[in-house]
C-alpha cells in the first residue's frame, strides 16, 4: 500500500489545481490527500480530528495546509476541486453520538457547497452504500432509492448521507454547481485503525485472530459485504475527479459478495489463528446484503484490482508492522 501514491502519479497530474479536502486526516481522506499532494496539487486540508489522525498525514506532512476545525469551517478561497469526505461512519460512534453525526454531511456540506459555488469548482462529495438502507435489489444500481428507516438507529448516519446527496443535487440543478457523487461500499486497508471510534470489521477481525481471541461476529454472519482496498477506492475517486462531464451519481466499491461468516474464516487462515469464531447478538437493522452494480463506474474504465485476501494479507502485514495487533 505504502508505494500507492507512486504509482498513482504517472497517471494522474494535479498541477496548478488548488484542492479543498474535508475529512483528509480519516482513513480514505488521507490516502486521497497523498495522491493529490503527490500529483502536485495545492492541497487544503480541513479535519477535526475526531475519528481522523494527524498521524496518516505524516508522510505529506509540511506540503498541505491543515486546518484543525470543523468542515463548516473550512476557509473559503478559489479552488479548482472541492472534495467532502469529512463524516462519521461507524455504527458505535454515530448511535451514541448521533447529533454530532448528522453535523459533517448537513451543515458542514452546505459551507463547503457555498465555497465550491464560488470559486466554480469542481465537487466531489463521498457517500456512502448506506444511503440504500437494507436494499432489495442486488446488485444495486445507483437508481435504486432505498429501503430505509429515517428515525431509526442507523438514520444519523445513513440520512445524513442521504441529506447530502440531495443538496449536492439541489446546488447541481439550481447553481450549475459540477457534481459527482461517490457511493462508497465497504473499503478496508491500511490507516483503518483497528481502537478507533471508526474501527471496521476487517482490522477488528484480524486484531482479533492476531491475539488469538474469539473473532466476534453479530448474527448469524449470514450478513454479506463487499470489501474494497482502499487504493482501489482511491483510484475510483481519482477517476470521479478528473473524467470530463460525469456529474452524477457512481457506485465505488468491488461487486464480490461475501459473507461475513466466510470473512471470519478467511481472516484465520490468513493469520493462521486459532481463533474461535463466536456470534453476538445482531446489531439494529443492520443491512443482510451489500453488493454494488459498478457499471457506471465501470464505464469510465475503472475496475477494482485487488482482491479480498491479497488485501488481506496487506493489512494484516501493515497491523503488525506497526504493532496494532
Amino acid at each position: 500500500m505504502e508505494d500507492l501514491t507512486a504509482r498513482l502519479i504517472g497517471r494522474w497530474s494535479f498541477k496548478g489545481h488548488r484542492i479543498l479536502i474535508t475529512g483528509c486526516a480519516g482513513f480514505i481522506g488521507s490516502w486521497l490527500a497523498e495522491a493529490l499532494v503527490e500529483g502536485g496539487g495545492e492541497v487544503t486540508c480541513v479535519d477535526n480530528l475526531s475519528t481522523g489522525s494527524r498521524r496518516n498525514l505524516s508522510r505529506i506532512e509540511g506540503r498541505i495546509e491543515l486546518i484543525v476545525d470543523d468542515a463548516s469551517k473550512a476557509p473559503p478561497g478559489r479552488y479548482s476541486i472541492v472534495i467532502h469526505g469529512a463524516a462519521n461512519p461507524a455504527p458505535d460512534y454515530y448511535m451514541s453520538k448521533p447529533v454530532e453525526a448528522m453535523l459533517p454531511d448537513s451543515v458542514g456540506l452546505l459551507h463547503v457547497l457555498r465555497i465550491a459555488r464560488e470559486s466554480r469548482s469542481r465537487v466531489l462529495f463521498m457517500s456512502s452504500s448506506e444511503i440504500y438502507g437494507d436494499p432489495e435489489v442486488i446488485p444495486t444500481p445507483e437508481s435504486y432509492w432505498g429501503r430505509v428507516n429515517p428515525v431509526g438507529p442507523r438514520s444519523p448516519y445513513d440520512e445524513a448521507k442521504r441529506f447530502g446527496e440531495a443538496l449536492c443535487m439541489a446546488f447541481h440543478s439550481e447553481y450549475g454547481v459540477d457534481v459527482r457523487i461517490a457511493r462508497i461500499f465497504n473499503t478496508y486497508g491500511p490507516r483503518l485503525e483497528p481502537y478507533s471510534p471508526y474501527a471496521r470489521v476487517v482490522t477488528r477481525f484480524l486484531v482479533q485472530a492476531i491475539r488469538g481471541e474469539p473473532i466476534t461476529v453479530h448474527s448469524d454472519g449470514s450478513q454479506t459485504r463487499s470489501f474494497t482496498y482502499v487504493s482501489d477506492t482511491v483510484r475510483a475517486l481519482l477517476t470521479l475527479i478528473t473524467c470530463t462531464g460525469c456529474s452524477g451519481v457512481y457506485n465505488v466499491g468491488s461487486d464480490r459478495e461475501v459473507s461475513i461468516k466466510d470473512l471470519a474464516e478467511m481472516v484465520k487462515k490468513i493469520t493462521g489463528s486459532k481463533s474461535p469464531i463466536t456470534y453476538l447478538p445482531p446489531r439494529p437493522e443492520d443491512p443482510r446484503r451489500r453488493r454494488p452494480d459498478i457499471s457506471r463506474i465501470r464505464a469510465l474504465g475503472w475496475e477494482p484490482m485487488v482482491e479480498l485476501e491479497e488485501g488481506l494479507k496487506l493489512t494484516y502485514r501493515w497491523l503488525i508492522e506497526v504493532g496494532r495487533g
